[in-house]
C-alpha cells in the first residue's frame, strides 16, 4: 500500500544516512552515533517539500557548527536516481529539498492503481481493537449526544480498520441498576394511571411520551390484570415488555444512521454469571477494600485516584461500577483485545481515573484501555439554541434529527470537531445546499468531477477504465499542490487512527475540495493545450474523484455523482 509521503521520507532518510556514513569515511566527521533527527514537511513551501535538522541536532556530538555539517552534507549527498532535484541550506543549519515533478505524476498513478486501497495500511497488522461507543441506557430513545458518540465511535473504528486493525464494534446495554428500577417506576406508574388509579409520576421519574406508549401497549394486552398483583410482579412484567423493543428500537435507529455493532453486551449477564460480585472478591482477597458504615470501599487512593469509593452498599447490592470493572477484566483479560476505546460523555471524567484504579489493582494493563471524552452538543436553529429536556420528553432524539436534516449531514457534522470540544450544530446550514454547508461543498467536488468525466466522455476524450499510463508531470502551482495534498491523504489516516479524531478526515476533505475547485477554476481539463496535457489533468481529476470517495467511505457518507449546480466558492 502506497505513501508517498513516507516513501519520500525514508529514501531521504536514508540518503542523510550514507553521506553521514561517507563523511565518517573520509575522516571529515568524528565517528558518533547519529542523534535522532526529524524530516518535516514545511508549512511555507518556499522553504521545499521537505527539511531536516539532523545538521542542528548533530552539532553537539560532532563539536562541529550546525551549518559547517550541512555544508559537508551537502557535498555528499547523491539525488541521482531519487525523488528529489536539489536542496539548499538554510538559515544555521537547517536543508531543505525539492522534488522532482515526476513525484507528483506518481503519486497520482499511485492512486489510480490502488483504487479503494488507497489510504489504507498495516500499521495495526495483528492487533485487536473494541470500540465501546454509545451504549445508551435503554430506557428510552437516543438523544442528540448519543449521535455525536455514534458519529464518533463509528469514525474512529473505521480509522483504526483502515490502518489495519482488526476491529469490533460494541454497545454496551445497561439493561440492570437504578435506571432500570427508575424505568419500571415509570412504566408502573403510567400503567396503573391507566388502570384508573390517581397516582403521582415522581419528579426523577420518566417522563417522555414513549414510557406513555409502552405503559398503552401493556394495556392493551393485558388490561388492568397486573393492576392489582404484587408491585415486583408488574414491574417485571412491564419491564420484560417494554425493555426488549427499546434494546430492537436502538439497534434499527443505529442501523438507520450506518452504524452496524459486531456486539450487544449486557449488563445483566455479569450479575447473572458472578462476574460482577466475583471483582469485589478478588479486590478484597487482595487486601484493597474495607468496611465502613456497612459498606464495602475500595482503596483507589492507592492506585492513583483521587478518593476511595463504595463498591458494595450498606444494602449488599453493588454500585455501578462494579459491573463495569468486569466488563472491562472481560474487554481485556478475557477477549484478549490489545486495545479498548470507550467513547464517553465530559461528565465521565471523574469516573475513568476511577475505572482504572481498579483495573490496575486487579493487574489489568490500563495502557490498552484509552477513553475518548466527548462534549455536549448545543442544537442551533435560527442562530439561537434550543432547549431540550430528556426528563420532559422534550428531547431532540436521533430520529427526529434524521427527519430534519440529511443523514450525511449528520454524520459529517458530527465528525467536524474533536470529541473533547463543544459542538455547536447548525441545524438551518445542515440543510443549505451551497458552498457554506462543508458536507454540500465536498460532494458537489466529487459530483463534479463526475460531470467532466462524463462530459469528456461523450467527446471520445476520456474512456473509463482505461489503463494508468505514464503521463506528462504537472507544471501549475494549482495541480501541484492539488497532488501534494492527495499525497498527505495515507499519513492523514494513520495519523488520526492513533489519536482516535476522525475530524482530521472531515478537515482533510474539505481542504481537498477547496484545492480540486481551485485547480478546476485555474487548469482547463477539457480545453488543455495538449492531448497529453488533458489526460493527465483527466488523470488528477479521477485521483481526486477516489480520494474523495476513500475520505467519505471511512465517515460513511454517500458521494452522489449528480447535484443541482449551485454556487460554489
Amino acid at each position: 500500500m502506497t505513501n508517498m509521503i513516507e516513501s519520500a521520507k525514508m529514501q531521504l532518510k536514508e540518503m542523510l544516512l550514507q553521506a553521514m556514513g561517507q563523511l565518517v569515511a573520509e575522516e571529515k566527521i568524528a565517528s558518533e552515533p547519529i542523534p535522532a533527527f526529524t524530516i518535516e514537511i514545511p508549512a511555507d513551501k518556499s522553504h521545499g517539500d521537505f527539511a531536516t535538522n539532523i545538521a542542528m541536532v548533530s552539532a553537539r556530538t560532532l563539536r562541529m557548527p550546525p551549518r559547517k555539517i550541512a555544508e559537508l552534507l551537502t557535498e555528499n549527498l547523491q539525488l541521482t536516481g531519487s525523488y528529489f532535484e536539489k536542496f539548499e541550506i538554510a538559515g544555521a543549519g537547517f536543508i531543505n529539498f525539492f522534488l522532482q515533478k515526476s513525484w507528483f505524476s506518481d503519486t497520482v498513478q499511485a492512486i489510480l492503481t490502488e483504487k479503494n486501497n488507497y489510504g489504507k495500511s498495516n500499521i495495526g497488522a495483528g492487533k485487536s481493537a473494541l470500540v465501546e461507543f454509545v451504549s445508551a441506557n435503554p430506557t428510552g430513545p437516543m438523544h442528540v449526544g448519543n449521535a455525536r458518540g455514534a458519529a464518533l465511535g463509528d469514525g474512529i473504528a473505521s480509522l483504526l480498520e483502515w490502518t489495519g486493525w482488526h476491529t469490533e464494534r460494541e454497545f454496551y446495554v445497561n439493561d440492570a441498576g437504578n435506571q432500570i428500577e427508575k424505568f419500571a417506576t415509570s412504566l408502573e406508574v403510567r400503567y396503573l394511571q391507566k388502570c384508573g388509579q390517581e397516582i403521582e409520576m415522581p419528579e426523577d421519574a420518566y417522563h417522555g411520551a414513549d414510557i406513555i406508549e409502552h405503559a398503552e401497549n401493556f394495556y392493551k394486552e393485558n388490561a388492568d390484570n397486573y393492576a392489582n398483583t404484587e408491585s415486583k410482579i408488574r414491574r417485571d412484567a412491564l419491564v420484560n415488555f417494554a425493555l426488549p423493543k427499546n434494546i430492537a428500537g436502538l439497534e434499527r435507529d443505529l442501523k438507520s444512521y450506518r452504524v452496524v455493532y459486531d456486539n450487544w453486551f449486557r449488563e445483566s449477564k455479569l450479575h447473572a454469571d458472578g462476574s460482577a460480585m466475583r471483582v469485589v472478591k478478588q479486590l478484597t482477597e487482595k487486601g484493597y477494600t474495607y468496611e465502613q458504615e456497612g459498606a464495602i470501599w475500595f482503596k483507589a487512593t492507592e492506585f492513583g485516584a483521587d478518593k476511595d469509593f463504595v463498591l458494595v452498599r450498606e444494602n449488599g447490592i453493588p454500585t455501578y461500577i462494579v459491573p463495569d470493572i468486569a466488563y472491562h477484566c472481560d474487554k481485556l483479560v478475557t477477549r484478549k483485545f490489545d486495545k479498548a476505546i470507550n467513547v464517553l460523555g465530559a461528565d465521565h471524567h471523574g469516573y475513568v481515573p476511577r475505572l482504572k484504579s481498579a483495573l490496575k489493582a486487579l493487574d489489568v494493563n490500563t495502557d490498552k484501555l484509552d477513553v475518548v471524552l466527548m462534549q455536549m452538543v448545543i442544537l442551533l436553529r435560527d442562530g439561537e439554541p434550543i432547549k431540550v429536556s430528556k426528563r420532559s420528553g422534550k428531547a431532540i432524539g436521533l430520529v427526529s434529527l434524521l427527519e430534519e436534516i440529511p443523514l450525511d449531514a449528520a454524520r459529517f457534522f458530527f465528525n467536524m470537531r474533536e470529541a473533547n470540544s463543544h459542538f455547536e450544530f447548525d441545524l438551518d446550514l445542515a440543510v443549505k445546499e451551497s458552498s457554506q454547508n462543508p458536507v454540500y461543498y465536498v460532494q458537489y467536488a466529487h459530483a463534479r468531477i463526475c460531470s467532466i468525466l462524463r462530459t469528456l466522455q461523450e467527446e471520445n476524450l476520456y474512456l473509463e477504465g482505461t489503463p494508468v499510463s505514464k503521463l506528462p508531470a504537472p507544471e501549475t502551482s494549482q495541480e501541484i499542490e492539488l497532488i501534494r495534498h492527495l499525497a498527505i491523504f495515507p499519513s492523514e489516516i494513520i495519523s488520526a487512527a492513533k489519536v482516535y479524531d476522525a475530524s482530521r478526515i472531515t478537515k482533510y476533505a474539505i481542504e481537498l475540495a477547496t484545492l480540486f475547485h481551485r485547480f478546476y477554476d485555474n487548469c482547463s481539463v477539457k480545453n488543455a493545450e495538449t492531448s497529453e496535457l488533458r489526460e493527465m489533468r483527466t488523470d488528477i481529476c479521477k485521483a481526486v474523484r477516489q480520494t474523495l470517495q476513500n475520505t467519505m467511505m471511512i465517515l460513511k457518507i454517500d458521494c452522489p455523482e449528480r447535484m443541482e449546480k449551485k454556487e460554489i466558492a
